[in-house]
């Protein structure tokens, strides 16, 4: 049961099967404060922003939602975030250093989360995007990180795709 999230149906509008017909149950994170509290995270938060999660590289990261999603018959948890800095100009955050810090936010947050709320997923997904992005819209002009993992005693295991 989750309490102060809400949820609704995501469903994609193009002909991508990006998520199962009748749609992936779609957490939206409107307190990201609240949501870390109620899992129980001890996260530290930085000064100028208290949304702000700590990863390797320092950039900005905020959670944007979560969504379970049963295609094609089995459970993965996608943790969407937003990273303004990520790309491949000169400059911005490469998916070299992005990658680690998406396997830290799969350690520090997607494991916690998965226990608080005895999932039992056959896949976490994070996904960093340096906007905000509709699930399932195609979004040529901005920039999206994925990495897959399986849990294995609360470890993120790396799966590549």
């Amino acid at each position: 049961m989750v309490l102060p999230i809400g949820h609704r149906k995501a469903r994609a509008k193009s002909h991508a099967r990006a998520i199962p017909e009748r749609g992936a149950c779609l957490w939206r994170v409107r307190d990201r404060a609240l949501v870390l509290a109620l899992l129980g995270i001890g996260f530290p938060v930085l000064a100028e922003n208290e949304n702000l999660l700590p990863v390797p590289s320092g950039q900005p990261v905020h959670l944007s939602d979560v969504l379970l999603d049963d295609n094609p018959g089995e459970l993965w948890v996608r943790f969407r975030f937003i990273a303004p800095r990520i790309g491949s100009d000169v400059g911005r955050i490469g998916y070299d250093i992005a990658a680690v810090d998406m396997e830290h936010l799969c350690q520090t947050l997607a494991v916690a989360y998965v226990a608080k709320y005895e999932l039992e997923p056959a896949r976490v997904v994070i996904s960093l995007s340096d906007r905000p992005i509709e699930f399932g819209r195609a979004t040529p002009d901005a920039t999206q990180f994925f990495e897959a993992y399986r849990l294995e005693q609360s470890r993120c295991i790396w799966e590549g795709l």
